[in-house]
């Protein structure tokens, strides 16, 4: 069984989705604590996905095992080392000026002692491209020319062979070589999205380095990823007639490799057919449960477009639901549909490093309503990436009250819970200690973001707060266990074991008045969720869902980043969902 999670997770890793590729990986690895190939590609996903600190323990974890072990591979040793030594190369990548020299010297000096270990290619023009970085130009060029002389075992796939080849040429200022080991790697098939994705973010690195040209690690191709939306076909049958002539030139005309979006009877459906006509990856987000979902956004349009509906679906590559709760007339789910599709388009853009856009069939009216596609239009405006529209005629109005009002409409909020580790050692002399110094530095940074705090309540160890949007909340969480690290509890006589886990979560918030004191309150499944999360996350730690991580996607310049740490079983079993750590960008 491991053998085939292992080659889903190495196809993963090829069409550049690091998260699945964790996944399936960490899955064989739990299976079997030592399958050293599961564990090198749990930490190589990570290093991918740009979680470097877990990546870090992954590898050196890694590394020992391989030390002790006698069926480790020649090739699993060097990856092993050479991964220690990649993660050096990130953070030194990571820093601006002499830092930014400083470190990578010091990866130089690990990928050069790798390289003349195993005396391989890869290692060697690894620690050449460091060694230019860190200003040292003899000991670059050395490692080079030792590298294009063979010197060195060449690579045995032959697309690493022709990108180590382009790299030491970048080295050593040659272009005309570079280009055309990069023209011979681009017509390699398949193509490895993962593998290519790496290569031209190491190329843009060095060619800044050397002074030459970015637009070289653009031979390099790579498919962009594309988020779709669009009306519903309305009482006209003929309302989108030309439209699919128009989607079909727009995706001729484009290299779209991934593509995010719902599945209403409509524009949706006609984007998501001619996408998997033209084997584009697709990946289906619905507002909640299948059924309704038909029953709302599919079944008014006619028997056939239910069958069309039923033949995308049944051949997407990943389908989620926004909401596991009832439609119930609120469209506000849809536009958190629509905000989560979005993010992830943009998130898998940036594993890649390529584009993102978006492609619109709109009449353009400005939007009326909570959800639709002027309003999707411009949530995609404001992350700052380009919006391709195909323009209908405009739609007649709607008759008001389509559906029953909601007994209660929802918001989309974002939601924190926090909990103290260390509170039940606490004994009465400790309590007021505790309320002035702990929570009275808490309450310090919930007052700096009181402008985004919409309620918050606190019990004992624990707070539950409800912010206006992701990047706050994002922020005020960062800030709370940053206050927790700075408190000295040696001046004090609390435990010193204290520390905070938060959980943070963003989704539809039902705004109700609570029958005991008659006050308005927040509730829902979507803040039962998030205080499941909270359990689940490591001490000083700040854990957050993938819509979360979506919304944030959203934010351009939040200063904010999501670091993926797999699948969680969150408490009480709730549910087994993705989980990202929280980190300042």
């Amino acid at each position: 069984m491991n053998d085939n999670l292992l080659a889903d997770a190495r196809r993963a890793l090829a069409r550049g989705d690091v998260l699945i590729a964790y996944d399936l990986a960490r899955s064989a690895l739990d299976d079997d604590p030592d399958d050293l190939d599961a564990r090198f590609i749990v930490a190589l996903s990570l290093a991918r996905s740009g979680a470097s600190e877990q990546a870090g323990v992954e590898a050196i974890e890694l590394r020992r095992r391989v030390a002790t072990s006698e069926a480790a591979t020649l090739q699993l040793r060097e990856d092993a080392d050479a991964l220690v030594a990649r993660l050096t190369k990130d953070e030194a990548l990571a820093c601006d000026g002499p830092e930014r020299a400083s470190r990578a010297r010091a990866g130089a000096e690990l990928y050069e002692t790798v390289a003349n270990r195993y005396n391989r290619s890869y290692s060697c023009v690894n620690a050449a491209s460091l060694w230019l970085i860190g200003g040292d130009e003899p000991r670059a060029r050395r490692l080079a020319e030792r590298t294009l002389d063979r010197q060195t075992m060449p690579e045995n796939d032959p697309y690493w062979r022709l990108a180590t080849e382009a790299e030491a040429a970048v080295v050593l200022n040659d272009a005309d070589r570079a280009r055309q080991a990069l023209r011979a790697a681009a017509a390699i098939e398949p193509v490895d999205f993962g593998a290519r994705a790496a290569t031209r973010r190491q190329l843009r690195v060095v060619c800044a380095a050397r002074g030459m040209s970015l637009d070289l690690a653009d031979l390099l191709e790579l498919p962009s990823a594309l988020h779709y939306c669009g009306h519903l076909i309305n009482s006209d049958p003929h309302s989108l007639d030309g439209v699919a002539a128009q989607v079909g030139q727009f995706l001729d005309q484009r290299n779209i490799g991934f593509a995010y979006g719902s599945l209403a009877s409509g524009a949706d459906i006609i984007i998501a057919e001619l996408l998997l006509a033209r084997a584009i990856e697709l990946h289906v987000v619905l507002p909640f449960g299948r059924d309704e979902f038909v029953e709302v956004s599919v079944a008014p349009a006619g028997a056939a477009w239910q069958a069309r509906f039923d033949h995308c679906l049944g051949r997407a590559a990943t389908v989620t639901y926004a909401s596991d709760s009832a439609y119930a007339g609120d469209d506000e789910l849809f536009r958190y549909n629509s905000r989560i599709a979005m993010g992830h388009a943009l998130n898998r853009a940036a594993f890649l490093g390529v584009d993102a856009e978006q492609l619109a069939v709109w009449d353009g009216q400005p939007a009326r309503e909570t959800a639709g596609t002027a309003r999707d239009i411009e949530a995609w405006s404001r992350s700052g990436h380009a919006t391709h529209v195909i323009p209908i005629a405009p739609r007649p109005a709607q008759p008001e009250d389509q559906h029953p009002a909601p007994e209660s409409a929802r918001e989309i909020n974002a939601i924190l819970f926090t909990d103290l580790a260390g509170f039940s050692g606490l004994r009465d002399e400790h309590f007021p200690v505790y309320v002035r110094v702990v929570l009275g530095a808490l309450a310090q940074v919930l007052d700096r973001h009181r402008d985004a705090l919409l309620g918050y309540n606190s019990w004992g160890d624990a707070i539950q707060a409800v912010l206006a949007d992701v990047p706050s909340a994002a922020r005020c969480a960062l800030d709370l266990q940053h206050a927790i690290g700075q408190i000295d509890t040696t001046d004090t006589e609390l435990p010193l074991d204290l520390a905070m886990r938060i959980g943070a979560h963003v989704g539809p918030v039902l705004h109700l008045r609570e029958p005991f004191k008659g006050e308005l309150t927040y509730w829902g499944r979507e803040l039962t969720r998030a205080a499941r999360i909270e359990p689940r996350t490591p001490v000083g730690e700040v854990y957050v869902t993938d819509a979360f991580a979506a919304l944030l996607a959203l934010e351009p310049n939040s200063g904010i980043r999501c670091e993926y740490v797999g699948q969680v079983t969150t408490a009480k079993d709730f549910e087994t969902i993705p989980m990202y750590r929280l980190r300042h960008a």
